[in-house]
């Protein structure tokens, strides 16, 4: 029976590549959540107003890919340190939090997080927020698999963010 996971690690553009590549993936959505308002909008959320993150709701076979998995692809997605925002995306709404569904995940997510800061890997602590997973509002489809139907500029973003990742992460 297929899970669900949402994460929230900056735009969300870049969010879902790394996550579809994996096996027992069977669907990634751009969209928002953590919010006030029901159905906000890209320019709502974008205003600051809303108090949604750009997120990614990741359905998953966990036979597949177990939630830990999933885990261990979102810390290399993000910078874990970094509270209000993330690489060159700055504000609220594109603060770090995974979104547990339930206690099973809430457990896996905190022993993962503690693993992390156990690691030494960081100079400064993780903040990454573990918070119940609240309304997922899919985004427009303009932000839909961003990667496919605008290559190029993906290719900028990720590039940009990927130069953070791997001096975060070294």
């Amino acid at each position: 029976m297929a899970e669900t996971a949402i994460f929230a690690g900056g735009c969300f553009w870049c969010m879902v590549q790394p996550f579809e590549e994996q096996p027992g993936i069977l669907n990634v959505v751009s969209g928002y959540t953590g919010g006030h308002v029901a159905n906000p909008t890209y320019a709502q959320v974008s205003s600051h107003t809303t108090g949604h993150t750009e997120a990614v709701q990741i359905t998953f076979d966990p036979t597949v890919i177990p939630y830990e998995q999933l885990l261990e692809v979102y810390w290399q997605q993000t910078d874990p340190t970094d509270a209000m925002g993330q690489f060159q995306d700055r504000g609220d709404n594109y603060r770090p939090v995974i979104y547990v569904a339930d206690d099973a995940q809430k457990k896996a997510a905190e022993a993962s997080k503690a693993a992390l800061a156990a690691s030494g890997r960081f100079k400064e602590p993780i903040v990454t927020r573990i918070e119940p997973a609240k309304p997922f509002y899919p985004a427009e489809e303009e932000h839909q698999e961003f990667y496919k139907h605008n290559p190029r500029r993906y290719a900028m973003e990720h590039a940009q963010r990927q130069a953070f990742i791997d001096e975060k992460w070294q």
